[in-house]
C-alpha cells in the first residue's frame, strides 16, 4: 500500500522536528520545509496528499501558500498552524477549506489525532478519475498532464478508460506532446500503481546495448559484465514498462520483446534459465507506426500487439487554448525554484500565442526557461525565435552598448541555439566552439546539457522523484 505524502511547513526547527516525527509515527512520508520558498520547491517536483502550514513564514505569508495550494491542486488537503489565533484568521482558515486550525502550544493528542486521519484517508490508492476531473475544472491539470483544451479532453478520457484494465497501450505524437507523462498517468490510474513504473527510451541506448539493458545479464557474460545486471523487465515487474521511440529498436530485439509479450517470460544474457515477469507495456512513438511497417523499421506482428489500444497526442499547435496555461506553470514553478517574482510581458503573451511550436511543450518549457534567464522582472521574446524572420532576411541580434561581455556571450550562444533549432552540435559548429564548451556555458547559465534532447539525438538521464513506486531516474 503507497503512503500519505505529507509536507510540514514551520519555521521553528523543534516544532517541526515533533511533527515530522509524529506523522512518520502515523504512517506518512513526510517533506519539511522551514519557509514558503522550501515549501514552493517541494510543490514543484510532487503533489502531496496534505500539508500542515505555519502562517508566520520568514520569507512570506502561511496564508498566500496555503491560497496557492487550494488554487493549483484540488486533492491536496492542507491544516493551518499559528502562535497568534484569531477569530478572523479561523473564519478565513474555514472558508479556505482547511480540515484543521491549531492554535500554538499544539496539543499532542489533537495533533495525532489528526495525523492519524489523515494517514488514512489520504493514503495513496489508484487515483480517482472523478477527482482528477474535478481537478481539471480547477485548475486545468490531470494528474501529471496540463490543458483543459478539447484534444486533451480527448486524450483524458482515453486514458480513464483503457487505465483500469491491463490492456498495451501505444501513445502516437510528435516529439515533446508529453507521451511519458501520459503513460505515467496509464500507471497511476490502474491497479499497479503503488509498484514500479519504469521507462525506456529505446532510441537512446546502444544497439549492443539495448538487449542487457532489457532483459538483464549474468556476471561475465560478455565482456565488461563485471556482475550480474537487472534488466527493465525485471525492475518494472508487477508494474509499468514504459518503451519510448518503440520503433527505433533494433529488428532482432523486436522479436525478443515480442516473445515476452506472448509468454511472459525471458532469458538473462548468459544464462538458459527463464524469469517469468508481469508486466504492463505502455510504448510510444513520435512516428506513423503503419508507415514504419511499411518501411521495415517495425515488425508488422509486435505492431499489432502493441497497438492494442492507440491513443493520439494532439501536438501544441491544435491546443491554442493551453498555451498561456503551461507557460504560467512553467513560470510558476522557475519562480518558486528560484526565489523571483518574474511575470510575462504583453508582447511575449502574445508571440507564444502566435508561435507554431514545432517541438511541442517541450520548446515552450525550454523557451520559457530561457526568456526567465535573460530577463530581469518582465519575460520578453528577444533571441527566442518566436517571431520568425522574413524569407531572406539577414539574422541580426542587436545588444545595448555597455552591456557586459559575459551577457553578451549567453545571448549570443541562445540566438545561435535558437536559429540552429535546438541542435547543439550545429549552434557549437556555428560559434567555433567545442560541443564540450558549449555545454559547459549552458550549464553554467542553469541549463543542465542533461535536461533537454537534442535534435541530433542526444539523449541524457535526469534524476526525477520517486512517486508511487517509481524509479528514481528516467530516461527522457
Amino acid at each position: 500500500m503507497a503512503r500519505t505524502l505529507l509536507v510540514v511547513v514551520d519555521s521553528d526547527p523543534a516544532e517541526r522536528r515533533a511533527l515530522v516525527h509524529s506523522a512518520t509515527a502515523a504512517g506518512c512520508d513526510v517533506l519539511e520545509a522551514a519557509s514558503v520558498r522550501e515549501a514552493q520547491i517541494h510543490l514543484v517536483r510532487q503533489r502531496p496528499d496534505f500539508m500542515l502550514i505555519d502562517l508566520h513564514l520568514p520569507d512570506g505569508d502561511g496564508f498566500a501558500l496555503a491560497r496557492d495550494v487550494v488554487a493549483t491542486s484540488a486533492s491536496t488537503r492542507i491544516a493551518l498552524i499559528t502562535g497568534r489565533p484569531s477569530v478572523d484568521s479561523a473564519v478565513a482558515a474555514l472558508r479556505l477549506g482547511a480540515v484543521d486550525y491549531l492554535a500554538r502550544p499544539l496539543d499532542p493528542v489533537r495533533v495525532d489525532a489528526l495525523l492519524a486521519s489523515v494517514a488514512q484517508a489520504a493514503s495513496r490508492g489508484a487515483i480517482d478519475p472523478a477527482a482528477l476531473l474535478r481537478e481539471l475544472e480547477h485548475s486545468g491539470r490531470f494528474d501529471h498532464l496540463i490543458g483543459r483544451s478539447a484534444p486533451m479532453r480527448r486524450l483524458y478520457d482515453g486514458l480513464i478508460r483503457v487505465a483500469p484494465t491491463n490492456a498495451t497501450v501505444l501513445l502516437i505524437g510528435e516529439s515533446g506532446t508529453g507521451k511519458e507523462l501520459a503513460a505515467q498517468t496509464v500507471h497511476d490510474l490502474s491497479e499497479r500503481h503503488d509498484r514500479p513504473f519504469v521507462a525506456l527510451n529505446c532510441g537512446a541506448i546502444s544497439p549492443t546495448l539495448i538487449e542487457s539493458e532489457m532483459f538483464g545479464h549474468e556476471r561475465g557474460s560478455f565482456t565488461g559484465a563485471e556482475r550480474q545486471h537487472r534488466g527493465y523487465f525485471e525492475r518494472a515487474d508487477g508494474g509499468t514498462l514504459f518503451l519510448d521511440e518503440v520503433t527505433e529498436m533494433p529488428l532482432e530485439l523486436q522479436a525478443k520483446l515480442l516473445r515476452v509479450l506472448e509468454t511472459g517470460s525471458f532469458m538473462r544474457l548468459g544464462t538458459p534459465r527463464e524469469i517469468e515477469v508481469d508486466v504492463r507495456i505502455v510504448a510510444a512513438t513520435n512516428r506513423n507506426p503503419e508507415r514504419a511497417v511499411a518501411e521495415g523499421q517495425l515488425r508488422a506482428d509486435l505492431y499489432h500487439r502493441l497497438n492494442v489500444f492507440p491513443i493520439t497526442l494532439a501536438p501544441l499547435r491544435e491546443r491554442g487554448s493551453d498555451i498561456p496555461l503551461l507557460a504560467d506553470e512553467f513560470l510558476r514553478r522557475l519562480n518558486a525554484e528560484h526565489g523571483e517574482a518574474k511575470h510575462f510581458s504583453a508582447a511575449m503573451l502574445d508571440a507564444m500565442r502566435r508561435h507554431d511550436w514545432p517541438g511541442n511543450v517541450r520548446e515552450l518549457r525550454n523557451c520559457v526557461q530561457r526568456a526567465f534567464i535573460l530577463s530581469d522582472r518582465e519575460l520578453e521574446t528577444p533571441a527566442l525565435g518566436l517571431s520568425p524572420a522574413p524569407a531572406g532576411a539577414s539574422q541580426v541580434l542587436a545588444m545595448p552598448i555597455g552591456i557586459s561581455l559575459a551577457e553578451a556571450d549567453k545571448r549570443l550562444i541562445f540566438a545561435t541555439l535558437d536559429q540552429c533549432d535546438g541542435v547543439k552540435k550545429r549552434a557549437a559548429e556555428v560559434l567555433g566552439i567545442s560541443l564540450k564548451t558549449l555545454y559547459n556555458r549552458l550549464e553554467s547559465y542553469g541549463l543542465p546539457s542533461v535536461e533537454t534532447l537534442d535534435a541530433d539525438g542526444v539523449e541524457g538521464v535526469a534524476p526525477t522523484p520517486a512517486r508511487n513506486g517509481a524509479i528514481d531516474v528516467e530516461l527522457r
